[in-house]
C-alpha cells in the first residue's frame, strides 16, 4: 500500500468530503459519556438483554470493593460488531447485521456467540493470538525457518479448531520430541532466541505461568532450567530440519526444585520435561489456570485482570481477584475447555456493557466498569479494507528459502509467519514476535496512521472498487436515505442516527455532485471514523 503525493487525487477526496467528515466524525464514538442523547443511543440501551451470570456476580463483588459499577448495556449493533471482532477477527457482513438487528428472539446474542465460536474463522483468529505468544516467525532472532513455521502454525490452528483441552495443548508443547517438520509442537523449544536450558525454562514460565524469570533469584532460575537441561537437537539431511530428543548421554537421576519450592528427583530414564509438565497442569497449580484465563480476558478486553497479562507476581495483584479465581476454577472444572471460558466471558453483562462509563473514564476502564475502547489490530484492519474492496492481500517472501507465497484468498489474520509483513502491518502495530510478550503488539494510534488513511491512494482505490458499495447503489437505486443506511450498515454494522442521516443527505444534495461521488465521500468519512477503526 502506498501513500499519495500532495497533488494526487487522494487530497481531493480529503477536501471534497471535509464538511461531511466534520459532521459525521462527531458521532464516531467517545469513551467519555457524551451530552448528545442521540450519540449515547448509538452505544447503549436502557434494559439488559441478558441475565446476570455467575461471572457478573463475582465482578460485582470486586466492583463494590473498588467503588464502581457496570456501565449500561450496549446496543445490539455495538454487540454484533464487537463480538465479531473479538471472536473471529473480522468486521461483520452488513446483511447479517441487518438480520440480527431485526431479530426479536431474546436469545439471539447467545445463538450468535455459539455460532461464532464454532466458525472456522475463530480458530484462525485465535491462532494469530497464540502465534504472537509462541513467537512463530522464520527469521532472526527466532530462526524457525519457513517449513517449521508453516507446520507449527497449522498445528496451533488445528488444535484450536478441535478445541483441544488446554492442559493437553500445553503438555504437548512442553514434552514433544521428534522432527520440527513432522512433530510441529517441538518448535516451542526452538522458537527462542537462545537454546540454552535457562532460556527454554524462561519461555515455559512466561507462556504457561505468566512469570518473568528475569525477576527470579538465580537459584530459582537454575532449578527451572534443570527440567530442560536434557533437551538436545540434531540435524538431518533435509534443509533446516532438526530433531528434538532427550540427551542420550544423561544417565544420572536429576534432582532439582519446582517453581513452588518443592524438591523433585527425576529418574535417569525419564524426561525431566514430563515431571515439570505433570506439576504445571495440575488443578491446584497457582499459576497455570490463572495465567490462561487472564490471557483470554486480555484478548477480549485489551488488558488483563492482571496487567500486563504475562506478569503474574505478588507485587502486581489482579484488579478483580474474585473474578480471576472464578474463571480459573471454571477452566479446571470444564476439563480445560478454553472455548467454554470464552463463552462465559462474552455471555456476561460485564462483556456486553457499554463503552460509556458511569463515572471517571480512567478509573472505570481500569476496573472493567465499561467496555475498553481500543483500536482494531493491524491484521484485522487490513482484512477489513480487503473485504471492502472485494479482493485479497497477497504476501510473499523470497528470504529465507524456501520462497514463501501466501495466496490472496487467505485472510491476513491467518498469516503464519511473523517475519512476513508489509509497511501497512508495521505501521499499525503488528508485533515482531521476538519475545512473546503481550506488549509487543501496539494498539497506540499515531499521526502517521491517520495521515495514511486520509491520503492513501490504495485506500481510495479499495473504496472505489468496492462491490459492497456498488451493491448498495444497485439495490436501492437513487433512494438517498436507503443509500445512507446501506453505507452505514456496510462500514459500521448499524443504521445511522437521525442527525447522521440528515448530515449525510445534506451532503448528497449539496452542489449537485454525482451520486457515486457522494457515496465515496460518505464511505471515506466513515472509514476514517473512530467507530470504524476502534472496538467499542
Amino acid at each position: 500500500m502506498r501513500e499519495r503525493a500532495d497533488r494526487s487525487p487522494g487530497v481531493r477526496v480529503v477536501v471534497r468530503g471535509a464538511a461531511l467528515a466534520a459532521a459525521l466524525l462527531v458521532c464516531a464514538g467517545s469513551p467519555a459519556r457524551a451530552a448528545d442523547p442521540e450519540l449515547v443511543r448509538v452505544f447503549e440501551q436502557g434494559r439488559w438483554p441478558v441475565e446476570a451470570t455467575e461471572l457478573d456476580r463475582h465482578v460485582a463483588a470486586d466492583h463494590r470493593r473498588l467503588g464502581v459499577h457496570l456501565a449500561r448495556p450496549c446496543t445490539d449493533a455495538v454487540f454484533f460488531r464487537r463480538v465479531h471482532l473479538d471472536l473471529v477477527g473480522a468486521i461483520p457482513d452488513p446483511g447479517e447485521a441487518a438480520a440480527f438487528l431485526a431479530d426479536r428472539d431474546p436469545d439471539k446474542r447467545a445463538r450468535l456467540i455459539d455460532r461464532l465460536l464454532r466458525d472456522d474463522r475463530s480458530a484462525g483468529w485465535f491462532a494469530l493470538r497464540w502465534c504472537d505468544v509462541l513467537r512463530v516467525k522464520s527469521e532472526f532472532p527466532i530462526n524457525l525457518w519457513p517449513n517449521a513455521v508453516q507446520a507449527y502454525h497449522r498445528w496451533v490452528r488445528d488444535a484450536l479448531a478441535r478445541n483441544v483441552p488446554y492442559d493437553v495443548f500445553a503438555r504437548e508443547l512442553l514434552t514433544s520430541s521428534g522432527s520440527n517438520f513432522r512433530v510441529p509442537a517441538v518448535n516451542f523449544l526452538r522458537a527462542v532466541q537462545s537454546r540454552e536450558p535457562e532460556a527454554l525454562g524462561a519461555a515455559a514460565a512466561l507462556t504457561f505461568m505468566g512469570q518473568r524469570t528475569e525477576l527470579w533469584p538465580a537459584e530459582r532460575r537454575s532449578d527451572l532450567a534443570a527440567f530442560f537441561s536434557r533437551v538436545a537437537t540434531k540435524r538431518t539431511k533435509e534443509w533446516k530440519e532438526e530433531v528434538v530428543h532427550l540427551d542420550p548421554g544423561a544417565w544420572e537421576p536429576l534432582s532439582t526444585r519446582l517453581p513452588d519450592g518443592r524438591e523433585v528427583t527425576v529418574p535417569a530414564w525419564e524426561d525431566p520435561r514430563r515431571a515439570f509438565a505433570d506439576w504445571l497442569i495440575t488443578p491446584d497449580n497457582p499459576w497455570f489456570a490463572r495465567c490462561a484465563v487472564n490471557r483470554l480476558w486480555a484478548w477480549l478486553f485489551g488488558r488483563g485482570i492482571v496487567d500486563p497479562p504475562d506478569d503474574l507476581r505478588e507485587t502486581n495483584p489482579p484488579i478483580l481477584p474474585r473474578t480471576l479465581d472464578h474463571l480459573a476454577a471454571e477452566l479446571v472444572a470444564s476439563g480445560w475447555d478454553t472455548r467454554h471460558v470464552l463463552r462465559i466471558i462474552v455471555s456476561s453483562r460485564t462483556y456486553q456493557q457499554s463503552p460509556l462509563p458511569a463515572g471517571d473514564v480512567e478509573r472505570h476502564e481500569r476496573a472493567f466498569a465499561c467496555y475498553p475502547v481500543r483500536r482494531i489490530e493491524a491484521e484485522v484492519l487490513m482484512d477489513a479494507l480487503s473485504w471492502l474492496a472485494g479482493e485479497g492481500e497477497g504476501y510473499s517472501s523470497p528470504v529465507p528459502e524456501p520462497y514463501t507465497f501466501v495466496p490472496e484468498e487467505n485472510r491476513t489474520v491467518e498469516l503464519a509467519d511473523g517475519s512476513i509483513t508489509s509497511p501497512f502491518l508495521e505501521l499499525f502495530g503488528r508485533p515482531s514476535r521476538d519475545t512473546g510478550l503481550f506488549a509487543e503488539r501496539s494498539a497506540e494510534p499515531s499521526d502517521d496512521q491517520r495521515l495514511f488513511l486520509l491520503n492513501s491512494s490504495d485506500v481510495l482505490g479499495r473504496l472505489e472498487r468496492s462491490p459492497h458499495l456498488r451493491e448498495v447503489l444497485r439495490a436501492v437505486g437513487t433512494d438517498v436515505p436507503r443509500i445512507v443506511e446501506g453505507v452505514y450498515l456496510t462500514l459500521l454494522a448499524r443504521p445511522p442516527t437521525d442527525g447522521e442521516a440528515a448530515a449525510a443527505r445534506a451532503h448528497f444534495v449539496a452542489g449537485g455532485r454525482p451520486l457515486r461521488e457522494a457515496v465515496m465521500d460518505l464511505a471515506w468519512a466513515l472509514l476514517n471514523s473512530k467507530e470504524f477503526l476502534y472496538r467499542h
